[in-house]
C-alpha cells in the first residue's frame, strides 16, 4: 500500500490542487474507458471468424468514429480551459511576498513588512534533526497564513529557476529580469515541501522550498519578531 500511495498525488493543501487532481480523475476515466472499448474492438476483430465479403464502404461507423472523438475532446477541454483561468486568476491578495531563485537558494521578501527578508538555504545532512528530511528541509521556512489569499512575485537573480510546491498546486519560473506571479490560499497548517523544477546548473536539486502554513495569528507574531530582528 505504501508504494501505492507514492505514485499519485501529494495530498491537497490548496483549492487549486484539489482542482487539479479532480481534473486528473476526469481525464483517467475517459482514457480508461476509451482504452476499454478499443481493447474490446480489438479483441473481437482478432478472435472472431466474421466476415462480410460484400462491405465497400462504412459510412455510419465513420460518422461515427468522427463525430465521437470530437465529443470526447470537448469534455476534457472545457474544464481544461476552466482550469487555467482559474490558476491565472489573481484574487486580492492579502499578504505579498517576492521570491529571488539564486545559485543555488532561495531569498524571500516580504513586501508588506518593512525590512522583512531573508535567505532560505538547503540544510546540510549533518545539520538536520531526527525528524528533517534530507535535500528537502531548509534553515530560513517561508512563514505565510493559512486561509488567506498569497501572491507570490518570482523572479531570478542568474539564471532560470523554478519556485514549484506540489501539494499546493504552485510551479512558475523565475526568471532573471521579469516577474511572473502566483497566487494561492492554503486551506489547513502544515509544512509544505518543494525544490527548483529547472535545470539551472550543477546543485539545482540542492535548493528547496519549505512554506510553513500557520495561522495568521502565530504569522503576525512571527513577522513582528522578525521586524525586530
Amino acid at each position: 500500500m505504501a508504494t501505492w500511495g507514492h505514485l499519485g498525488f501529494q495530498d491537497s493543501a490548496s483549492p487549486l490542487m484539489e482542482q487539479l487532481i479532480f481534473f486528473h480523475d476526469h481525464t483517467m476515466v475517459v482514457l480508461i474507458l476509451i482504452t476499454t472499448l478499443v481493447g474490446y474492438i480489438m479483441g473481437t476483430l482478432f478472435f472472431n471468424t466474421l466476415t462480410n465479403r460484400f462491405l465497400l464502404e462504412g459510412q455510419t461507423i465513420e460518422i461515427i468514429w468522427t463525430i465521437l472523438p470530437a465529443l470526447i475532446l470537448i469534455f476534457i477541454a472545457l474544464p481544461s480551459l476552466r482550469l487555467l483561468y482559474l490558476l491565472d486568476e489573481v484574487n486580492n491578495p492579502s499578504v505579498t511576498i517576492k521570491a529571488i531563485g539564486h545559485q543555488w537558494y532561495w531569498s524571500y521578501e516580504y513586501s508588506d513588512f518593512l525590512q522583512v527578508e531573508f535567505d532560505s538555504y538547503m540544510l546540510p545532512t549533518n545539520e538536520l534533526s531526527e525528524n528533517g528530511f534530507r535535500l528537502l528541509d531548509v534553515d530560513n521556512r517561508t512563514i505565510l497564513p493559512m486561509n488567506t489569499q498569497i501572491r507570490v512575485l518570482i523572479s531570478a537573480a542568474d539564471v532560470i529557476h523554478s519556485w514549484t510546491i506540489p501539494s499546493l498546486g504552485i510551479k512558475a519560473d523565475a526568471i532573471p529580469g521579469r516577474l511572473n506571479q502566483v497566487s494561492f490560499l492554503m486551506n489547513r497548517p502544515g509544512l509544505f515541501y518543494g525544490q527548483c523544477s529547472e535545470i539551472c546548473g550543477a546543485n539545482h536539486s540542492f535548493m528547496p522550498i519549505v512554506v510553513e502554513s500557520v495561522s495568521v495569528n502565530s504569522f503576525l507574531s512571527w513577522v513582528s519578531t522578525a521586524s525586530e530582528l
